[in-house]
């Protein structure tokens, strides 16, 4: 099934592109390599890597995570529904492309807030045949708005178990804005057997200087897109209630990597955790 969003209409969401303005989501593809981005993302992009010079091994190394655990929930957790949240730009291997490889009757919903990933929505909604995706504009911090949407209700069925990606999105939730709570609002909503599956940048492999600096821009909030750096114990309390599944809470570049060819980089180059775990 091929849904197709219309990007002409008065008042779509592709109006409010700013491109003076940095975004998560186009900063990301620009790490990537894509080509989906401003010069405002790209000179920001330089900005981070100039301090975080690994930082484009980190994004790699997180798409990879993201594929291993839609994977593994696919093929030996049985998922047939995700809501992937923060999905970025449609880029390879996106989550409903990996899941449908394998089931090819899952159900993917994206959710993201940055009108380029709308206007790119056609290629995102590229289902197969037997499953389905669909895209809501919205943001995590509003729950509520994701939760009630009619096209989560009318490709998820909320009372089968569900997986919840929040990849590389949850630090870009200030602790002003509560981000435990929207994730404990959005598990709450789904039945036993669901997942959680989440990364988060991290500075505890930050030298102590940068560490400092990071904890200080973290607690002060800022605009979205400023990244919200927490330690290990800080990312586990996404996880209270749930049943991690091995290996548990890791680098996302050693998270169920034994079969992954070649050199891999150090948890310090990545810098972000990763984790998966089941609602009992």
């Amino acid at each position: 099934m091929t849904t197709e969003v219309p990007v002409s209409d008065p008042g779509h969401p592709s109006d409010r592109i700013d491109t003076s303005v940095a975004h998560p989501a186009r900063r990301y593809n620009y790490w990537l390599g894509g080509k989906d981005n401003f010069q405002a993302d790209r000179e920001s992009g330089d900005q981070m890597a100039a301090l975080f010079p690994s930082i484009r091994i980190s994004a790699v190394e997180n798409r990879r995570f993201l594929q291993r655990a839609v994977g593994h929930l696919a093929r030996e957790a049985g998922i047939r529904q995700f809501l992937d949240i923060g999905t970025g730009i449609p880029t390879a291997d996106n989550t409903h492309e990996v899941a449908q490889s394998i089931a090819p009757e899952a159900r993917v919903v994206y959710v993201d807030n940055d009108p380029i990933v709308l206007a790119h929505a056609r290629a995102l909604l590229t289902s197969s045949a037997e499953g389905a995706t669909a895209y809501i504009d919205a943001d995590l911090r509003d729950p509520e708005k994701i939760l009630g949407h009619p096209d989560l209700r009318r490709t998820l069925d909320l009372s089968r178990p569900v997986a919840l990606m929040l990849v590389a999105v949850l630090h870009f939730v200030p602790d002003g804005d509560d981000p435990y709570a929207a994730v404990t609002r959005l598990l709450d909503a789904l039945p036993a057997g669901s997942f959680l599956a989440a990364s988060h940048a991290t500075h505890d492999y930050l030298p102590p200087q940068l560490a400092a600096e990071a904890r200080i821009a973290a607690r002060g909030g800022g605009p979205h897109g400023v990244i919200n750096l927490r330690g290990r114990d800080e990312f586990s309390r996404f996880f209270t209630g749930l049943d991690l599944i091995e290996p548990g809470i890791c680098s996302v570049s050693e998270w169920r990597a034994d079969e992954v060819a070649g050199p891999r980089p150090t948890v310090a180059e990545v810098s972000m955790y990763g984790g998966v775990a089941r609602k009992p």
